[in-house]
């Protein structure tokens, strides 16, 4: 069978397999947004955290992806084999590149414009917000187009290990695939 004819075969599925993988992407690169920019940020304003900080994160971005599924599988509440245990996953992966690029652009802002900014009364918060946020605005997209791309990468590593596995169990059919159903990830 051709791997056309495959696709042909089982549209449906392979659209329900790209929306489940867009969903991992989508909610792990938000949480990971959303987690990565104040922590970012408080690295600026606390320079002794970023070593063990930044540290922590290069450890979970040099673990291979697949063990650390195998990490989280059996840990309560966030293990198991489905969607929250690659959303962890995904978003411990994202987080460096968020996470070092924010406090980078924040870091890299010439101080000159700051002490301008105080010059001017700028209290701390909008000192934040209306220099370093934006001068600092390109890098920190430069990491959340990284964590993305990351995001992409293991998320289909997470539905190839995890959800199809869970799928070839409960079919009693752990072991068998053709060709075509393991290089689309159904199998």
């Amino acid at each position: 069978m051709s791997l056309l004819a495959f696709y042909a075969r089982n549209a449906q599925e392979v659209l329900g397999l790209v929306a489940q993988h867009l969903y991992l992407v989508a909610v792990s690169t938000l949480l990971a947004f959303a987690l990565g920019i104040p922590l970012g940020i408080v690295l600026t304003r606390r320079p002794a955290w970023q070593r063990p900080v930044l540290g922590l994160a290069n450890v979970f971005q040099t673990v291979p992806s697949l063990a650390l599924f195998g990490f989280l599988i059996p840990l309560p509440f966030i293990g198991g084999i489905g969607a929250s245990t690659a959303i962890v996953a995904l978003v411990l992966y994202a987080l460096l590149p968020i996470v070092r690029n924010t406090y980078t652009g924040i870091a890299g802002v010439d101080p000159a414009v700051r002490e301008a900014g105080r010059g001017m009364g700028m209290t701390d918060w909008q000192l934040l917000t209306q220099v370093e946020l934006p001068l600092g605005f390109g890098v920190i997209l430069a990491g959340v187009r990284v964590a993305t791309v990351v995001s992409v990468g293991t998320a289909t590593i997470a539905a190839a290990t995890a959800w199809s596995a869970r799928r070839r169990i409960s079919r009693g059919q752990a072991g068998e695939s053709d060709c075509c159903e393991r290089v689309t990830g159904m199998g």
